[in-house]
């Protein structure tokens, strides 16, 4: 597997494996990865063998600095072919899959140019740089959602799979998870967050919510991941708004969720991003979701991924530069107060969501490697 540069591309890459060595124990898998990029952290914390290549993004900014970086990046981009055969060779690979990331670029290309059966698999509804540079590589590429296919040169290679979500997500009921998290009073839950690192402008205008929360008695429960970043200034977000969170008891700030598989079971609504591995649980689980996508990403492919939620009627999309603590508070109050509108929503999100994509991506994949892999 190759992959790297954010969770979304890595944790797909690491349900596939697990899947393999439970399906194939004999199996030897490799991870290959950027070497400054978080998959080291995540792949090595997994338990799996990690390698890397040296590469790197290119920057669009005329500065200085960031010419040097374009020109580093280019000394590794005509150096990592060379590294990615070698690897090859070391490691003789029987099929190698990219799920996201600079790092697949020479694999996938080195694999090709050694008769290696190569794959992509790309969860946003846009197809990254990548992904756009490696589709006449590949002999196969795997996207999250039928509306994928139109955006591909080659759609005879697209087989349309979802994107794996980790089995611990369907290990508990609803109702099992809201009583193991005590939230099994009637009220409804809504869970929200901004990513790992958070972003400071929503982290504020969720304390904006909270306010409005905490004097309208809290009419729902309500976990808020603030993100590594975000969490050190929340406090100050926090006491802006006049929120006194020890007086509010059903409302909670944290840095990180960590049992994020048992809040997105139990929650009624998620108000988020629209990272991949956002969207894939959303939709595999079937949960409502109020989805201000971030702005600041490559080809505005948040947008492109909470517009397939939106116009199928699983989600709300209000656009960062539109959003607000009020307009969040009251668009959140308008779902879960409508019944029916909100099971609307629920139902037009599992008819995105595929609870199979690791076994429809597994049974590609093996019949990719031909008869040695049957």
């Amino acid at each position: 597997f190759t992959c790297g540069g954010t969770a979304g591309h890595v944790n797909p890459a690491l349900a596939l494996a697990g899947l393999i060595k439970e399906r194939k124990p004999d199996s030897e898998i490799l991870f290959v990865g950027a070497r400054r990029g978080i998959e080291k952290q995540l792949i090595e914390s997994a338990g799996w063998p990690f390698r890397t290549v040296e590469i790197s993004s290119f920057h669009r900014s005329l500065t200085p600095k960031e010419l040097r970086h374009n020109l580093i990046s280019l000394r590794n981009l005509l150096r990592s072919p060379g590294e990615a055969k070698a690897l090859l060779k070391e490691f003789p690979a029987s099929l190698v899959v990219g799920t996201g990331g600079y790092a697949s670029y020479p694999m996938i290309r080195a694999a090709a140019s050694l008769g290696i059966p190569a794959a992509v698999h790309d969860s946003n509804a846009i197809p990254g740089l990548t992904t756009r540079l490696l589709e006449k590589h590949a002999d196969l590429i795997m996207v999250g959602f039928e509306e994928c296919r139109k955006n591909y040169r080659h759609p005879e290679k697209v087989l349309v799979t979802g994107t794996p979500v980790r089995g611990d997500f369907f290990r508990l009921t609803k109702k099992e998870a809201k009583k193991q998290l005590g939230m099994d009073d009637g009220r409804p839950l809504v869970v929200s967050f901004w990513g790992s690192l958070g972003a400071a402008e929503m982290n504020r205008e969720m304390a904006r919510f909270l306010a409005l929360e905490s004097r309208d008695g809290a009419p729902f429960h309500h976990v808020h991941g603030a993100g590594a970043l975000g969490c050190q200034r929340m406090g100050a977000y926090l006491a802006e708004a006049g929120v006194d969170l020890e007086k509010s008891p059903s409302l909670e700030v944290r840095e990180y969720i960590q049992d994020m598989s048992v809040l997105m079971r139990a929650a009624d609504l998620v108000i988020c991003r629209a990272g991949a591995s956002t969207i894939s649980e959303l939709t595999a689980l079937g949960v409502p979701a109020i989805i201000v996508p971030s702005p600041n990403v490559t080809n505005n492919h948040q947008e492109h991924n909470a517009r397939v939620l939106s116009d199928a009627g699983g989600a709300v999309l209000i656009l960062e530069r539109e959003s607000s603590g009020e307009l969040l508070y009251k668009t959140a109050g308008e779902i879960l107060r409508d019944q029916e509108r909100r099971r609307g929503m629920s139902a037009a999100m599992a008819a995105l969501g595929s609870v199979d994509a690791a076994e429809k991506i597994y049974t590609a994949m093996m019949a990719l490697r031909g008869p040695q892999g049957k």
